[in-house]
């Protein structure tokens, strides 16, 4: 995770490209089944599942396991924890962009 006063760090479990994209979304739902998740994000189910697990290693999010209409549905949500750290990630961004100075983009 980043220090707070170093402007370049950027928390490297949130910014890898499918992390980011889960987390993303799950900023913008209270709760989202892994079918959704895959659809929105264009990760297979394998690479969603194994960033899942990584995000819910880190407390990131939370993953229930369940069972609808006899069929097994896997439901994410975003902890605390996660959604703060996903703020923490847009700031630093925003800083970094900053830092390009004005008129300046990537």
């Amino acid at each position: 995770m980043p220090e707070p006063d170093d402007d370049f760090a950027l928390d490297r479990l949130i910014h890898e490209p499918g992390r980011l994209a889960i987390l993303t979304v799950l900023t913008s739902v209270a709760e989202a089944d892994f079918v959704f998740l895959q659809r929105t994000t264009g990760l297979t189910k394998g690479n969603l599942s194994s960033h899942l697990t990584k995000l819910e290693d880190a407390d990131l999010v939370r993953i229930e396991k369940r069972f609808v209409r006899k069929k097994p549905n896997t439901n994410v949500t975003l902890t605390e924890h996660g959604a703060e750290r996903i703020a923490r990630h847009w700031a630093q961004l925003d800083r970094l962009k900053g830092l390009a100075g004005p008129g300046r983009t990537a």
